[in-house]
């Protein structure tokens, strides 16, 4: 009997205390699962927000491609000025900055200036050609010698035709960005202007795809 009234007394005691602790702890627990809800609310929201903005800007972007976009034929049918405007538009299109044209008779080898998206300045010539053509190595030098002029860190050539062995390897040598017809076409096709560099130098075919090449724009 005596057993049972100890065992009464440590229960009490026991749950007495409980709830003293209780009542001293349950603040602080109903705050942290609050302050907990709420971080994860928040954290919620701005990672929905995140996804909608990126939504956002991948419609927006591939609106301003479709916007821009331009068959090669249309490309070929353009004046030299209008076609150094769309590569100073897709310049713009890929989050180049400071982007303006400079063609002209005193351009000193420039057609187009700005800045890559990393902050890089670029000195862009452009080169409108029929496609049987073929870009020369001294054209190329003229690039070299502009870069110089305007203090560019890159150089960039753009044509609507395809560019000698040599002159393509001249390209490759000093760091010039040669963009001939079919990575213009992929570039006006959504490819961003710096995926090119990592191909730089390559997809003009091997002596076939020449052949097929002048058949196909000898017509």
């Amino acid at each position: 009997m005596a057993r049972l009234k100890r065992a009464s007394v440590c229960g009490a005691i026991a749950i007495a205390l409980l709830v003293m602790f209780w009542s001293v702890v349950w603040p602080y627990v109903t705050g942290a699962l609050l302050l907990s809800g709420v971080v994860a609310a928040a954290w919620w929201l701005w990672r929905t927000d995140r996804l909608v903005r990126q939504r956002d800007h991948l419609w927006r972007q591939a609106d301003l491609i479709n916007a821009g976009r331009r068959t090669l034929p249309e490309v070929d049918a353009m004046t030299g000025t209008e076609f150094e405007e769309l590569v100073a538009s897709l310049c713009r299109r890929d989050g180049c900055v400071e982007v303006r044209r400079v063609g002209g008779a005193n351009d000193n080898g420039a057609d187009v200036l700005g800045r890559l998206p990393d902050g890089r300045s670029m000195v862009i010539q452009c080169k409108r050609y029929a496609p049987t053509s073929t870009i020369a190595s001294r054209e190329l030098r003229d690039l070299l010698g502009a870069r110089v002029h305007f203090g560019a860190d890159l150089a960039v050539f753009v044509t609507t035709t395809r560019f000698s062995r040599p002159s393509e390897k001249f390209a490759v040598q000093h760091g010039i960005l040669a963009i001939h017809r079919d990575h213009l076409g992929a570039w006006n096709g959504g490819a961003s202007l710096m995926s090119l560099a990592d191909i730089n130098g390559a997809g003009q075919g091997d002596a076939r795809h020449r052949t097929r090449w002048k058949q196909a724009y000898s017509k």
